[in-house]
């Protein structure tokens, strides 16, 4: 099963249905794949969704249960796995930014939030870190986001990932594949249009 956005917003659409039916509205953080789908027109899919959903934790597993089994998505569709990967500071105001209310403003059952684009790509690095440089398919991903974030150079990634986990978890093969991906990045900006 994957989820590309019309799947994606339909899942949510239903969820929220589901949650405005029960007069309750639930609030979820996406991140990963399923972030990057909300966000960008060049992510094409992503074969579940990493929420976060602390306050309303049973009533989200109970209705994505409901979902899943009508639908034959697998039982954790909707996971919380990503909970080891957050930073610090994911709490903090303006971490994250609401992506939209399902199924609509009006009857808003499900409020769905995306980490800022810098926040996003600093868990693409500890997903790069944990993964290995070599083999990593979140080397593209890094890329794109560095492009649309506007980062230019290795030292300013590195400072960008310390402003939201410790510097000293930087390893040094991080570093070398750091270094690859924004000589790429110069490399694409000195090509002629």
């Amino acid at each position: 099963m994957e989820f590309d956005r019309a799947t994606l917003l339909a899942a949510f659409g239903e969820l929220g249905r589901a949650a405005w039916a029960e007069g309750t509205t639930i609030e979820i953080a996406v991140y990963g794949g399923s972030a990057l789908t909300l966000i960008f027109d060049w992510w094409v899919a992503t074969k579940d969704v990493d929420g976060v959903f602390e306050g309303d934790r049973d009533v989200v597993r109970r209705l994505a249960a409901r979902i899943a089994q009508a639908h034959g998505w697998p039982g954790d569709w909707l996971n919380d796995g990503v909970k080891g990967f957050l930073s610090a500071r994911d709490n903090e105001v303006g971490m994250k930014l609401l992506s939209g209310e399902f199924p609509s403003a009006d009857e808003p059952g499900l409020r769905v939030f995306v980490p800022r684009q810098e926040y996003l790509f600093a868990m693409k690095w500890r997903a790069m870190r944990l993964g290995g440089v070599d083999e990593n398919r979140d080397i593209e991903d890094i890329r794109r986001l560095a492009a649309e974030i506007g980062l230019r150079s290795v030292e300013d990634a590195v400072a960008l990932v310390g402003s939201f986990y410790p510097r000293s978890q930087v390893q040094p093969k991080v570093q070398f594949g750091l270094e690859e991906i924004f000589s790429g990045v110069a490399e694409d900006e000195s090509k002629p249009a």
